[in-house]
């Protein structure tokens, strides 16, 4: 009976770990092909039928790419504005979540759940909004454009909030009795002890403002304020539908998303998990 158990044990655990392989690869498999193809000549990704390995792999893909487009320029666009915009929404979503946690306002639950509802609504039905809103503070093509909708977001509130409410009341009231302010309490106890989920939520915020598109299309009208995304959909336009300096350029816009991913994936799931359980 026990050996009987035991195979049964060992063959589920074999199908588990074949079907998470073979996903795994299927996942992989688009990342791979991209850098695989940004490594071959003109002739080579032109090829019928198409060669899996590159037979001359190249580096001149990605120095063309930067000769053909100002894509440093769009790389430092894209750092620009997602360290401002993650710097700016972490304020916004801890003084929030702070508000609806520890303060508990009149009405406070109410209002939260009114604000967590409108999470339902998608940004697309918002644009002609925030298009006009930002169009009457004439920062059409601005930096500031870019980054002014996104500084608000209730799901990194939610998600800071109810770590908050996971803290115990009375690690709060010892600090008060100690003579902490409501804003020393907030920034000297609070944050830290919530690190976890504060460093998660502004990894996704990074990854978010990092692929963002819609909104650069429509704010955005030179070249010089251009992000990644709205850079690659421009290249080829610029450079011409050249697949192997277009998959050159992709791969530099990924790679930076993808090794924080990598390096981060853990974290991100820990810190979503212990903020979306409790409070």
């Amino acid at each position: 009976m026990n050996n009987a158990i035991l195979a049964r044990k060992i063959t589920k655990a074999a199908v588990l770990y074949v079907l998470l392989t073979v996903g795994a690869l299927l996942m992989v498999f688009p990342f791979g092909w991209m850098l695989l193809s940004a490594l071959k000549t003109p002739a080579e990704i032109a090829q019928l039928p198409p060669t899996f390995w590159p037979e001359h792999a190249t580096l001149d893909n990605f120095f063309r790419v930067f000769e053909i487009v100002p894509f440093g320029r769009y790389l430092l666009n894209s750092v620009g504005i997602a360290l401002v915009s993650v710097a700016l929404t972490q304020v916004t979503s801890i003084l929030a979540a702070f508000a609806f946690s520890v303060l508990r306002f009149r009405g406070s639950d109410t209002v939260f759940a009114i604000l967590v509802a409108t999470m339902v609504v998608p940004f697309e039905l918002l644009i002609i909004t925030n298009y006009s809103t930002i169009s009457g503070l004439k920062l059409i093509d601005t930096m500031p454009g870019l980054v002014l909708p996104f500084l608000v977001s209730i799901f990194y509130t939610f998600i800071v909030r109810n770590t908050f409410r996971s803290i115990p009341e009375g690690v709060y009231w010892s600090a008060r009795i100690d003579g902490a302010s409501n804003w020393q309490y907030l920034w000297t106890v609070l944050v830290p002890m919530s690190s976890s989920t504060i460093i998660t939520t502004s990894l996704l915020n990074v990854i978010t403002s990092w692929n963002a598109f819609l909104w650069p299309l429509l704010v955005v009208n030179s070249p010089e304020n251009r992000t990644l995304p709205l850079g690659l959909f421009a290249f080829i336009t610029d450079g011409g539908v050249r697949y192997e300096l277009l998959m050159a350029a992709s791969t530099l816009a990924v790679l930076p998303m993808l090794l924080l991913f990598v390096f981060a994936s853990n974290q991100i799931i820990q810190g979503v998990a212990r903020g979306g359980l409790k409070g």
